[in-house]
């Protein structure tokens, strides 16, 4: 089975945080700083043996492949940025794709959103997300192509796999993902395998499809969107067609808008683990594109503090448990070798394999036990 981890870049200095958020910014600020906003809250959290990595050091890249590899990670799929021509965070996959030892398969999900000071309480957006045209579209194809051509990276019959974080604020969809895949084509691939990663996109039909492959039941996204409070759907779907229509046409960053207020009236500033995961064992999948998403674990409050949403009762024991019954649903209803999870590195959510200091090794022991046990196991033993 293809366990594929999503994974976020943001473990090394650049200009553009040093910037907006002071010298030698990184997502360990934000962990760092952390404070429990609750009795029995789990903050802040701390990588076991104080592993606070550079992702620029080849050897924390070296670590993160051999961990993967010994619990039968399959793969990364980087989350990738670029806005019209810009880039952010884009050198650690540079390095990767110049070092052939760091050899565990990879994907791209474009994380198509603006980037902004949202998560500090403020509306300013740094860089707007716009979408251009055909000489756009090409030169961002072009860019991936080197990354495509290499023999790491994960392809479905030939065709690259590239993930699109939310496709319905992309108003040229259908048309430019069309033009991607006949670039691919004309560089030597049969295609291309396009994967949507939004749950609205999805559940909501918002949006041209017609060139999506795949979507992605995203954790804890999807699950939280189906144990929503039916008398609140019309209040989600305004809030929904206020953001999406923003970033059309501005580029505004609007993805917290209204998310506190929602909060508060579903009672959902914190959400129990176990309920969430039995929506996501017991609910159909949405279609025949759907592909199943695990989720270890959710706290975004070194983020966005007391604004922020928490899941509660969580334990390695428990995804060990909810994860082996997920891969037996893959092969069994959702037919398919596909498995996402979320995360591997999202330590500012709380979302992360990654070994900490109180749960050491745990969750990744959970991955690893749950593959031999249906015997999907994708690396041989690591010596």
């Amino acid at each position: 089975m293809k366990t594929i981890a999503f994974f976020v870049p943001q473990y090394h200095q650049i200009p553009l945080n040093d910037q907006y958020w002071g010298e030698g910014f990184t997502e360990w600020v934000n962990v760092k700083n952390a404070k429990p906003i609750f009795d029995g809250h789990r903050q802040p959290r701390v990588p076991l043996n104080n592993n606070y990595y550079n992702l620029l050091d080849r050897d924390t890249k070296l670590w993160q492949r051999d961990l993967a590899k010994e619990y039968g990670i399959y793969g990364f799929c980087y989350y990738h940025y670029w806005f019209n021509g810009k880039m952010l965070l884009e050198k650690p996959c540079e390095q990767i794709l110049a070092d052939k030892e760091l050899d565990l398969p990879f994907c791209f999900c474009w994380a198509n959103e603006a980037w902004s000071m949202e998560w500090t309480g403020q509306k300013k957006v740094i860089m707007p997300q716009f979408y251009g045209e055909r000489k756009e579209w090409k030169e961002h194809f072009e860019y991936l192509l080197q990354f495509f051509k290499d023999d790491r990276y994960i392809k479905e019959d030939g065709k690259p796999l590239i993930v699109i974080y939310r496709p319905e604020s992309i108003s040229c969809l259908a048309e430019m993902l069309q033009y991607w895949k006949e670039l691919a084509v004309e560089n030597g691939f049969p295609g291309l395998v396009i994967a949507n990663q939004s749950v609205a996109f999805a559940r909501d039909g918002r949006g041209d499809g017609s060139q999506i492959d795949y979507d992605i039941e995203y954790e804890p996204a999807t699950s939280r969107r189906c144990m929503s409070p039916k008398k609140l759907a019309t209040l989600k779907q305004l809030r929904r067609d206020v953001m999406t229509w923003c970033e059309k046409h501005f580029g505004w960053d609007l993805q917290r808008f209204g998310v506190q207020a929602y909060q508060k009236l579903s009672n959902t500033t914190r959400v129990d683990y176990d309920a969430a995961w039995n929506n996501i064992l017991t609910r159909k999948p949405f279609s025949k594109k759907s592909i199943p998403c695990a989720f270890v674990d959710w706290d975004n409050t070194p983020r966005y503090k007391e604004r922020g949403q928490v899941y509660t009762g969580v334990t390695p024991e428990k995804f060990k448990k909810y994860f082996g019954k997920l891969v037996e649903r893959a092969k069994k209803d959702y037919k398919t070798d596909y498995l996402f999870i979320f995360a591997w590195n999202e330590w500012g959510e709380g979302g992360y394999l990654e070994p900490d200091e109180d749960n050491r090794y745990g969750y990744l022991e959970g991955v690893r036990d749950a593959l031999k046990a249906q015997h999907e196991f994708p690396w041989e033993e690591v010596k």
